[in-house]
């Protein structure tokens, strides 16, 4: 009998141990998911990538302010994708993937929103045009009208790129002609002909100046008050990352993005 009861025990042992492991196993599950929560972006609602196009001249600017958002949602990774505006907007219209778009002018930002691929955008800073010459400026360029001259080799960002369209309406207000030796599809192209000595002057804006840390000067000009770019953000109506591009556009906006943006040279709108 005691033999008899014994073995009954060793049978019903391991089918307890069995059972509470399977028990452990239904309860490890909800756990797991509990700590990969809480490890996710605060408020972030998932999303670990937030896809940002923007203007080249922000390169400088939105890198520290991708730099800053990422520590403040671990786990979250800003991508950026730099260049001409009027070549992101038509990237963005043709279905590229995007969840916040910054343009250097109004009209860049019109081409998406026409296409009701964006929310209401909002100025968030603007820019205005410098001169930039080589550090020894060896055509001696001092002014706008110095660019006129057919022995200055002049570089400008092409009439479509925001910066093209400033540079034109600033010689139309000064009632000149430039005639560029190249035509540039984005003003960091631009500035680099100055900085490699490839052309004698180029109008870029004040904050590339500001960027090139010394590699070029930089010559202001009363005509540029009147070609100044208003520079418009805005969440893109099918932004994959959802809430967490509206939160990048936040910290743009914030007076910590103020900061940063106005520190390098752009002006408040």
């Amino acid at each position: 009998m005691v033999f008899r009861r014994l073995s009954r025990w060793a049978i019903a042992l391991p089918v307890a141990f069995a059972l509470a492991g399977l028990a452990g196993c239904g309860s490890g599950g909800p756990a797991t998911s509990t700590t990969a929560a809480s490890s996710a972006p605060a408020a972030g609602g998932g999303a670990k990538e937030v896809t940002v196009f923007a203007a080249a001249s922000l390169t400088g600017t939105f890198t520290e302010l991708g730099k800053t958002f990422e520590a403040a949602h671990p786990g979250t990774t800003v991508k950026f994708n730099f260049g001409s505006s009027a070549t992101l907007a038509q990237q963005i219209v043709q279905g590229a993937p995007a969840d916040v778009f910054a343009a250097a002018s109004p009209a860049t930002m019109k081409t998406v929103t026409d296409a009701s691929l964006a929310s209401a955008p909002t100025t968030f800073v603007r820019n205005k045009l410098e001169i930039a010459v080589p550090k020894d400026n060896p055509a001696k360029v001092d002014e706008l009208k110095d660019l006129a001259d057919s022995k200055v080799k002049v570089a400008l960002c092409a009439e479509q790129v925001p910066c093209g369209a400033a540079a034109i309406k600033a010689l139309d207000a000064a009632g000149l002609k430039a005639k560029p030796v190249t035509l540039e599809q984005d003003v960091k192209a631009t500035l680099t002909k100055v900085e490699l000595g490839e052309v004698d002057a180029a109008l870029v804006y004040k904050t590339d100046v500001i960027a090139s840390a010394g590699k070029v000067q930089g010559i202001a000009f009363p005509e540029a008050d009147k070609a100044i770019n208003d520079y418009p953000i805005a969440t893109l109506a099918k932004a994959p990352a959802g809430d967490v591009a509206k939160q990048f556009v936040d910290l743009v906006l914030s007076q910590q993005g103020k900061d940063v943006l106005t520190k390098a040279g752009f002006e408040a709108p």
